[in-house]
């Protein structure tokens, strides 16, 4: 495969939080699609984008680097907790800077939390991308309880089942994003 029929593929961040876990299961995850193959990571950390709060008609300099990034991405996973029931404010205030950059893409989910695993947070997800045309991929990796599931290197107790379903959710990744990238240069996509 030619670096030019690798899928770009953007891991976002997005909890922004002092203390955050994120960073340990971002870790993880990108070891595990770094294995893939097909692959060219770009991570978004929102933590270390400097977005501001308030949407504007003239995005600053920040917001036009991370839209750029977005917009050159065939695929997105993103990696995200679930706080009160929710996804953080600071992923909701990514996604509403763009809006064309996301279209005609395919989302997945790596999500972590309590008892949950995050699950809350990806259904909310789900339908926030819907309306920003983004394809959400059904497979995704969910870690519940988080905290007692990575060592204090945060390195992931009992890999097995975390990394088949890294995986599955790639390999599904890959197929959309390859279909849908041919689909937008046959066809522009209309939103």
């Amino acid at each position: 495969m030619t670096s030019q029929d690798r899928i770009r593929t953007a891991v976002i961040v997005g909890s922004t939080r002092e203390g955050r876990f994120g960073e340990t299961v971002a870790r993880w995850f990108l070891a595990r699609a770094a294995l893939h193959g097909e692959l060219d990571i770009d991570l978004i950390d929102l933590a270390e984008t400097d977005l501001p709060a308030v949407i504007t008609d003239a995005p600053p300099a920040p917001v036009r680097a991370m839209t750029a990034r977005i917009a050159e991405a065939d695929a997105y996973v993103f990696v995200t907790p679930e706080y009160n029931h929710g996804y953080p404010a600071s992923l909701k205030t990514a996604l509403d800077w763009a809006r064309e950059e996301w279209e005609a893409k395919p989302a997945s989910f790596v999500s972590y939390g309590g008892m949950a695993g995050g699950l809350r947070s990806v259904e909310q997800l789900r339908q926030v991308l819907a309306e920003l045309h983004v394809v959400s991929i059904r497979d995704g990796v969910s870690f519940h309880n988080c905290h007692d599931l990575f060592d204090e290197t945060g390195a992931l107790i009992a890999p097995a089942g975390p990394d088949a379903a890294a995986k599955a959710m790639l390999d599904q990744l890959a197929s959309w994003a390859m279909a849908l990238r041919e689909a937008r240069e046959r066809r522009p996509y209309v939103s």
